[in-house]
């Protein structure tokens, strides 16, 4: 169905809303609205889009610059997977580093993080501190622990010599009893989502290898794929429970397992090969899955990421922001806009990077109410003073972050 932006509300006499942003060109989530627009904003939510004047309590003059939804990533880790190693070096972690983290999504336009691979019982506890307004930071969603084989990725890969983050980090299964169990277990702990790694499980006879290798970590490891029942099983419990299931993914024959057990997206797609087979293809459209490239972690390293990303793409496959970052390398937030750059720099248009990184990034999280600026969703916003529909490197000029209503970094003037 074609996509149709919401009606722009008109009002004869204009009431006084909590907050006003005025004379801003606007991309929704989906497109750019031409001419000037206010934006008004009662509590965390938007509530009118006009073409004419409203009034506020409080007022900023974008000063015709751009309001769009703030950025989602929907793929990154965020404790320290070499820092953390003990009790001690946790409490360490959440006290020093934690909150920085979090601030520098909002300081960068990231309004929403999600969580695919952090302790489970730490991440959720996070999550909750944020919702209570008990420490600042991005909307943050969670899957708890990734679940993968005995002996698979990340679990000995990453964790292989930091055997107490292993069992926080990780859920490893050697059953299909114990991936329903594992998956009921988190549904129980309320995450949003469950991720599966593919590549990466028991010495299967028949299964093709893979072997895993990542510049910040010493040791190359060989991994066989997750068995197809176990996979599953893992989905199918996820469904049974309300909850989307993404897997991880490298490789063709990988890639095409999960889509045919029921994945709803893959994270990573393909990218140890070129596609070449275009049925794949045509199946993610068939299943209508949301692909993740993860650019920012794999273009450097698998330099068949960009074109499989771009053959997906301009076949019409939703495409969903996620940076997979994770300790060691850039910045949190500056990886979110990097990855943006890079999916254009594959061969997407500016527009379909920022769709990307809001209303299909909702969309991938099953968060209907984030992702597009229109009355009644959430009031989760950026303001930028260049257009970044014309140059997707304009999400670095960052005049203010508005996360559930609030203003939580003001680099424009205010007036009230």
């Amino acid at each position: 169905m074609a996509y149709e932006p919401a009606a722009i509300k008109r009002t004869e006499a204009p009431a006084t809303y909590d907050l006003v942003i005025h004379r801003a060109h606007i991309f929704d989530g989906h497109q750019a609205r031409s001419g000037l627009h206010d934006v008004a904003i009662n509590g965390g939510e938007i509530a009118a889009v006009s073409t004419e004047p409203l009034r506020g309590r409080r007022e900023v003059d974008a000063a015709e610059g751009w309001v769009l939804p703030g950025l989602i990533d929907t793929h990154l880790h965020f404790y320290d997977v070499v820092a953390v190693s003990d009790p001690e070096s946790m409490q360490a972690f959440e006290e020093n580093e934690l909150p920085g983290r979090l601030d520098l999504f909002l300081q960068h336009g990231v309004t929403t993080i999600k969580s695919v691979g952090d302790p489970t019982v730490e991440i959720l506890r996070t999550r909750a501190e944020i919702a209570a307004g008990t420490l600042r930071g991005p909307r943050l969603l969670a899957t708890g622990c990734g679940i993968t084989g005995r002996d698979g990725h990340p679990a000995a890969t990453v964790f292989g010599d930091n055997p107490w983050a292993r069992a926080r980090f990780t859920g490893e299964v050697d059953s299909v009893r114990q991936m329903r169990d594992l998956v009921h277990h988190l549904a129980d702990q309320k995450v949003d989502a469950i991720k599966l790694l593919s590549e990466g499980a028991c010495a299967c006879a028949g299964s093709p290898k893979y072997v895993w290798h990542n510049a910040a970590f010493p040791n190359a490891v060989e991994l066989v794929r997750l068995p197809l029942d176990f996979l599953r099983a893992g989905i199918e419990t996820g469904h049974e429970r309300g909850l989307r299931v993404t897997v991880h993914t490298t490789q063709q024959v990988a890639a095409r397992e999960a889509i045919e057990a029921g994945a709803d997206g893959l994270e990573h797609g393909v990218t140890v090969e070129p596609i070449t087979d275009h049925s794949l293809i045509d199946l993610m459209l068939e299943r209508d899955i949301n692909y993740t490239p993860t650019l920012w972690i794999h273009d450097a390293i698998h330099p068949d990421a960009r074109g499989n990303l771009k053959k997906v793409a301009n076949a019409g496959v939703r495409i969903a922001l996620g940076s997979d970052t994770f300790w060691g390398r850039g910045l949190f937030g500056a990886n979110t806009l990097e990855e943006a750059e890079l999916m254009v720099a594959a061969g997407m248009t500016p527009v379909q990077s920022l769709v990307a990184g809001t209303s299909a990034a909702a969309r991938q999280c099953v968060r209907p109410d984030l992702g597009t600026v229109a009355p009644g969703k959430r009031a989760d916003l950026i303001v930028l003073t260049a257009d970044p529909t014309r140059d997707i490197s304009n999400l670095r000029e960052l005049g203010m972050t508005i996360l559930n209503g609030e203003i939580v970094v003001d680099k424009l003037s205010l007036r009230v």
